[in-house]
């Protein structure tokens, strides 16, 4: 893909999973990222590495001050907002719907769902005037079939296909497309703590996930964020208000796994991973 060069963008949960993807194709591309995210480090670690494309910010997405801030400085820094990804999540609430916490129930939504109504409503602020421009929403295979992940975070994630297809109807107007992406398992820092107990056992996790998998393959970020990037370009200019599974493991297809619905209630695991997957 070429046509990409010289646009900015700005990637919640930029530093790492599918995030951090999104990040090194939109550079290589030719483009400039904002990454935003609360792993202060990691994304100045990978700002450094990728030279002046890139900035890092702080971001806590469910805050609307920082949102903004993070798409202001897109603008001050590059000049213009062509790509918004809301990508940042966590796993969120777990275990059965009685033992639920409200407490818990709202932070998973706040990260998950309110957290791209923001980022959709702050690009759209900038993009209007600016004459268009191209929004991405990380959803997930919890979000377009039950079963496949815990209660809040399928709910979430439902809510999330459902506000990608609503703004899309408003904001085509402004020459603003809005879809959305539903990846499957994916090889991240989120379902690496899960599954192998350390965020960095990129090995372990990918093992097992390829173990599991109908097609014997893990998918890693680079796969996710292939797509994504495809939806933000040009070449995807007649592709708007959908929500694109990537899925070639085929689990939308397959049994429900329910696995989640008997385990603790809890909220699993650092909220700004990147990836919005569940593991295996």
């Amino acid at each position: 893909m070429t046509n990409d060069g010289g646009r900015v963008a700005v990637v919640t949960g930029g530093a790492s999973g599918i995030g951090e993807g999104i990040v090194r194709r939109f550079v290589a591309d030719g483009g400039r990222c904002v990454v935003a995210d609360l792993q202060t480090e990691r994304a100045e670690a990978l700002a450094a590495e990728l030279g002046d494309a890139v900035v890092a910010t702080r971001v806590d997405v469910t805050q609307e001050a920082d949102v903004a801030g993070a798409v202001d400085l897109a603008v001050a820094r590059f000049g213009r907002l062509d790509c918004m990804f809301n990508n940042a999540g966590m796993l969120g609430v777990i275990g059965s719907i009685v033992d639920h916490s409200l407490e818990a129930w709202n932070q998973t939504m706040a990260v998950l769902s309110t957290s791209v109504f923001l980022g959709i409503r702050e690009a759209a602020r900038v993009m209007i005037p600016q004459g268009g421009g191209a929004i991405v929403n990380t959803a997930s295979t919890a979000g377009v079939r039950g079963g496949l992940g815990p209660h809040g975070y399928t709910t979430a994630k439902f809510a999330v296909v459902g506000l990608t297809e609503s703004t899309a109807v408003e904001l085509s107007a402004h020459d603003i497309r809005v879809n959305a992406i539903a990846p499957g398992r994916t090889v991240s820092g989120l379902t690496a703590g899960l599954i192998a107990g350390d965020p960095d056992d990129v090995a372990t996790t990918a093992s097992h996930m390829a173990s599991k998998a109908r097609n014997g393959r893990a998918a890693f970020p680079a796969d996710i964020a292939a797509v994504a990037v495809f939806l933000a370009s040009d070449e995807a200019w007649y592709v708007n208000g959908t929500c694109v599974v990537i899925d070639g493991a085929g689990e939308t297809l397959g049994e429900k796994a329910g696995r989640y619905f008997t385990s603790p209630a809890s909220v699993v695991g650092p909220a700004f991973r990147g990836s919005g997957t569940a593991p295996s």
